[in-house]
Parts: C-alpha cells; sequence; structure tokens
C-alpha cells in the first residue's frame, strides 16, 4: 500500500472521528515505511550510507572505499603512512574528491590524502565513473576519470557528544561533537585527537631472509576540528588539521642492525568554503561557491642514522582560491541544460635549492544537455580547459595548456532492469611537482590522455521488508603519455617524463539484499572486479610488453555482512586481493594475494555506545608496497556518550 493511500484513509477516519457525536475512533501508532528505489544515473555508482557506512570496521574515508569494486588502496604502511585511492588503474591523480559539492584540491602533487578525513560526520560516500547527471553541477566535476563524493549528514536535533578511544600499538584519541538543528539552520562542530606511537610488530620473508622485528618511526598524532553551517540555501564549513608523522622506510635492515628511519612530516592545513543554491520560478537553477585553502608541509630526514638517504629538510607551502557559478535551465519537461565555469588559482613556494615560487591559473568551462523521454535518459557535455603558469624560473614557465574534452551517455530502464553506456575522453594536466620540483621536474611535459568506455546493467527490486540490488560494467581504459618518473642518468638522476601507453579492459559487479523484521535487521554487500590492465609501451620489449601494469590486481573483491538485533549490531567484511607485480626485473618481483577480515560489535544502552573493531582479525600481514608490511590484527574499543 503506498503512502497516499494511507495518508487517505487516516484523514478519512480522523474526519469520522472529529465529527461523530457520541462515538470516538482511537488509532493507534502507525509508522509508515517505503524502500524506494534509488536514482538510476547514466554514470556507474556506488554507494554507502547511513548505518551500513557507519557500521564498517572504518575510521577513514580509504578503509570505507576500498570495498568498492574497481577501487585500490596505496597505503605505506604504518598507521601514519600516506593512503590514496586508485580507481580502474587510472592513478590517484585522476581521482577527484569533492566534500559536500566542493572540491579537495591539491596543485602540487594532485593528490588527497584520504588518511585526513573521517567517516563519523558523513552521511554517504559515493564513487562514480563517468560523472553524475544531476543539475548545477561545477565544471571540474567533469574533470575526473572517477569522483569521490563525500555528504555530511544534517543534524535533525540537538545534541553534545563525548568519546574516547583506545588502541593497540599504543593508540588513544578523543573526540567531541555538538549539533544543532532550527528549521531554518542546522550545523555541527566536530574535534578530533588522536595519538598512536604505531610501534606493531612484523615479520618479513623472502627469499633469502626471514626476520622478526618491530615497526619504527610509524607514530602520528592529529588534530583535526571542523563546523558546519546550514542556513536556508547557504552551506559553509571551517576545517582545520596539524599533524606530525613518522614516515618509516622499507624493511631493510642496516650494518647497525636497526631498520631506517626515512623521516617524518609535518602538516597543517586549512580551508574555508562556502556554497549557495536556489531555484528560480520553476525552471532556473543556480549554483554558486567559493572556497580558500592553505596548507603547508615539512619534510625532514636530517637524522644521523639516515646515512643511506639524501638529508633534506624541506618546506612547502600552497595556497589555492577557488570560484565556480552555474546555471542549470529546464527547457521543458524532458531537457535539462547546464552551463558552468570554474576558476582557480594556486600559488606555490618551497624553500628547496632553485626553486622559483610558481602559480597556476586554472580555468574550466562545460556546456551540458540532459534529456529524458520515458524510460530513456541522454546526455552530453564538452568540457573546455585552459591552464597557464607563471615563474620566474630560468629556462620559463610550461606552455600554456588549452584543451576541449567531451563525453556522451545513456541509460535505459525497463521494469526493475536499466542499461547503460557512457564514452569520456578526458586528461590529466602535469601537477606543479611534475613540472617544476627541483632536479626532477620537466616543463615539456604533455598532459596524460585517457579514454573511457562503459557499458552496464542495474537491476533493483524490493518488497515490504526486503530489497535486493545488482549491477555490473564492462569497461576499457586506454591510457597514453603516462606521466612517471623514470631515471635519465645512471640510478641518481630522476626526471618527470612521459612514458607509454597501458590498455586496461575490466569488469566490475556489486550486489546487495536488506530484510528486516521485528527487532532484526539484515543487510549484505558484495564487490568483485577482474581486470587486466597491460603495458603496451614497447613492442620491442619483451619483458615489458603486454605484461601486467605494476601494482594493478587481476581479481579482488569483497563482501560486507550487517546483522542489527534491538541495540546490539555486528558487522563483518571481508576483503580479498590477488597477487601483483611490483616490478618488471624478474618474474619473482610479485606481491603475494592477501584476505583481509575486519569484524565491528556495538552496542547501545540508554546514552551509552561501545564499540569494539578488530581489523584484520586473522593477523595475515599483507602488503600494498613491497617492505612497508601493514599492521596486522589490532584492536580498538570506543565508548562514547550522548550528553545532550
Amino acid at each position: 500500500m503506498s503512502k497516499r493511500v494511507l495518508l487517505i484513509i487516516i484523514i478519512f477516519l480522523c474526519s469520522r472521528a472529529a465529527h461523530g457525536q457520541d462515538s470516538a475512533i482511537v488509532l493507534r501508532e502507525l509508522a509508515v515505511t517505503a524502500s524506494a528505489p534509488p536514482a538510476r544515473p547514466s554514470a556507474t555508482v556506488q554507494t554507502l550510507s547511513g548505518k551500513h557506512l557507519q557500521a564498517l570496521a572504518s575510521t577513514t574515508i580509504a578503509d570505507a572505499l576500498k570495498y568498492f569494486a574497481g577501487v585500490q588502496i596505496k597505503d605505506y604502511g604504518g598507521l601514519g603512512g600516506l593512503k590514496t585511492v586508485n580507481v580502474r588503474s587510472l592513478g590517484a591523480q585522476h581521482v577527484g574528491v569533492y566534500l559536500d559539492g566542493v572540491r579537495i584540491a591539491n596543485a602540487q602533487n594532485g593528490t588527497v590524502d584520504l588518511g585526513k578525513y573521517s567517516l563519523s560526520t558523513l552521511e554517504s560516500v559515493s564513487l562514480f565513473n563517468g560523472h553524475d547527471n544531476r543539475t548545477t553541477q561545477t565544471a571540474s566535476e567533469y574533470a575526473s576519470g572517477a569522483t569521490v563524493y563525500l555528504r555530511s549528514r544534517r543534524p535533525t536535533n540537538d545534541s553534545i557528544s563525548l568519546s574516547g578511544r583506545v588502541g593497540s600499538f599504543h593508540s588513544y584519541g578523543a573526540k567531541a561533537l555538538a549539533q544543532f538543528s532550527r528549521p531554518r539552520c542546522s550545523g555541527f562542530v566536530d574535534a578530533e585527537y588522536v595519538n598512536s606511537r604505531g610501534d606493531y610488530p612484523f615479520r618479513y620473508k623472502s627469499e633469502f631472509e626471514d626476520t622478526v622485528g618491530r615497526r619504527t618511526n610509524s607514530d602520528i598524532r592529529f588534530l583535526r576540528i571542523e563546523s558546519v553551517l546550514n542556513y536556508r540555501r547557504v552551506s559553509s564549513r571551517l576545517y582545520y588539521y596539524q599533524s606530525e608523522r613518522g614516515l618509516p622506510g622499507g624493511i631493510i635492515r642496516r650494518l647497525s642492525g636497526k631498520y631506517v628511519n626515512m623521516g617524518r612530516e609535518w602538516d597543517r592545513d586549512m580551508f574555508a568554503q562556502t556554497s549557495y543554491s536556489n531555484l528560480f520560478g520553476r525552471s532556473h537553477r543556480v549554483r554558486l561557491i567559493a572556497k580558500y585553502s592553505r596548507e603547508t608541509l615539512r619534510y625532514c630526514t636530517d637524522y644521523p642514522e639516515n646515512q643511506n638517504t639524501a638529508r633534506v629538510d624541506n618546506h612547502y607551502r600552497l595556497n589555492d582560491a577557488f570560484a565556480a557559478a552555474s546555471y542549470n535551465w529546464e527547457a521543458a519537461r524532458w531537457l535539462n541544460l547546464t552551463a558552468a565555469y570554474d576558476a582557480r588559482m594556486s600559488w606555490m613556494d618551497a624553500d628547496l635549492k632553485r626553486f622559483y615560487p610558481v602559480r597556476r591559473f586554472d580555468q574550466k568551462a562545460v556546456v551540458a544537455a540532459n534529456a529524458q523521454w520515458r524510460a530513456l535518459q541522454m546526455s552530453g557535455s564538452v568540457l573546455f580547459q585552459h591552464l597557464k603558469d607563471y615563474t620566474q624560473l630560468k629556462s620559463g614557465a610550461a606552455d600554456p595548456l588549452h584543451r576541449f574534452s567531451p563525453s556522451i551517455s545513456a541509460s535505459y530502464s525497463f521494469g526493475a532492469l536499466s542499461i547503460r553506456a557512457w564514452w569520456k575522453d578526458i586528461f590529466r594536466a602535469p601537477t606543479l611537482n611534475d613540472l617544476y620540483y627541483t632536479q626532477a621536474g620537466n616543463r615539456n611535459l604533455k598532459p596524460e590522455d585517457t579514454r573511457q568506455y562503459n557499458i552496464g546493467l542495474t537491476y533493483y527490486h524490493s518488497g515490504t521488508r526486503w530489497h535486493v540490488s545488482a549491477q555490473a560494467d564492462a569497461y576499457i581504459n586506454d591510457v597514453s603519455n603516462r606521466i612517471v618518473c623514470l631515471p635519465i642518468k645512471g640510478t641518481y638522476t630522476w626526471s618527470m617524463m612521459n612514458y607509454g601507453r597501458t590498455f586496461c579492459r575490466g569488469l566490475n559487479v556489486n550486489a546487495g539484499a536488506g530484510f528486516s523484521r521485528g527487532d532484526w535487521r539484515l543487510s549484505l554487500r558484495g564487490s568483485l572486479t577482474l581486470q587486466r590492465d597491460l603495458n603496451l609501451t614497447d613492442p620491442d620489449n619483451p619483458n615489458t610488453y603486454r605484461r601486467p601494469i605494476c601494482y594493478s590486481p587481476t581479481l579482488s573483491c569483497g563482501v560486507t555482512g550487517v546483522a542489527e538485533w534491538r541495540r546490539l549490531s555486528c558487522s563483518i567484511s571481508q576483503l580479498y586481493v590477488s597477487e601483483r607485480m611490483w616490478s618488471y626485473a624478474s618474474s619473482d618481483d610479485v606481491l603475494a594475494p592477501y584476505s583481509n577480515l575486519d569484524l565491528r560489535l556495538s552496542y547501545r544502552w540508554r546514552r551509552w555506545t561501545a564499540s569494539l573493531d578488530v581489523n584484520d582479525l586473522l593477523d595475515i600481514q599483507y602488503e600494498h608496497v613491497p617492505r612497508y608490511p601493514m599492521p596486522g590484527r589490532n584492536f580498538i574499543l570506543n565508548i562514547a556518550i550522548s550528553i545532550l
């Protein structure tokens, strides 16, 4: 029975009770729930939201994304290690990350460290291949090979909660969250402090060694404070992050009998952003965005024990100003037209020798059309990008870059099934580090070109207490002019170069189901990735030609199950990744496959909530990068109380 029919019955019975002379009808409390089918965009989308997102034994966004099909996480070991996401083997620089619709950008190296952002205040995490077809998108959202959207929760009541946690490897943390909700205004302030020594034990085995040790210089301390204010059609956010972390080196024993400490890093990031959106009349939508960010980083390896490591103590400063405007016109019931323009100015400075400050002015403009006629949906867009750098470098700045990037998509739905196809021609511009980094930069680099092809199916069906969904996508990624760092004069002089072509064919499959009855709620999600990413650079080199790209697994799959009964919940997540090559030097340069099992138990009692996370339950010490072992089994106990 639909919501509308139930509402009519309730109104009718209430009117009979109000007008009756000698009788009254008492209605029991009635809760109406519905499971609406999800939107079916022509792009490929995966989403974790609500309780399913919070039920994961994860603390960072990178930990949650690893359960999406087609995603590989690169983690350099240690609790403070850099965590980046790679989608369909395109590379981390091809992935755009958006927080409440505003991009988190880094013109210096093009990557976003997802370990700096928490899951606790998020309503959903979504991954789009292609791009979302919703209205009033910014031009930047059309410029990535894959896009991650992070959406914050909008508070519905006033509350203050405090939590503390303790964990393995001398880890502890504290968190405070205050939120409020008014008819026209809502927001929150979230603060978190974490300290971990990160001295986890490891065992490293190879053909020539078998040793047991303890990780050093893997500590991290960070403070994160962010606030969000939503007032009518305006949403604003302030963010501050400060950390000190150790960056451990590879597991290579020195003559002293110790393992090398590579260096330390100090970060201080802040940004302020605001966005405004409004609907004028019935057919005109406008969205305006402004953002300013400042990032400072200090990297130091000047320690006596680093005898085989270059000693540096460098400071980097990056300022970024961004503004965007987008307009959507509903020209007809079946046709939407969009135009958007973005402008970004980035300034980078560093105290490296022979380094000159550099500025980049990045402009993007897009026109797009989205048409829907009954069950058929079609969209197309043309993106124009123009980048120009300014520097006092004697050899001059890189040549200005300007290019058009088209994309088209289509989908057709019949009943519970829909079919989609899309094509996108996109490129990645060289970052400021690629072009101007001292000794390695190359200002003659070309952009990295990518052509994406995708065809997929989606199925969704639901009943009163259950729902099932599934989607499958076959894709091809053809990448040329890869930007890599290669030695050009021996092993001590490296330079950024355009080198090679890769061709990737793959299949992504996702499935999910949910069931509820009485006090029980059960849900299950699974993902599978099969892909073959080949090096087609040099036909005359049998060691590399038509061999898999390094760090690209052929098979990866994950399953997550969540069971809730009254105040008790349990979630189990299993992830498997097949073997991956990490070098072409030898056929034995292969990372072993691994299986990772995570568990979370939580219990709510009045204002208290207690949860226990067990990560890597089977204690399988695996590697994302050779000689950088992951922590193995570890525990986190978290206790929270709501005081308002």
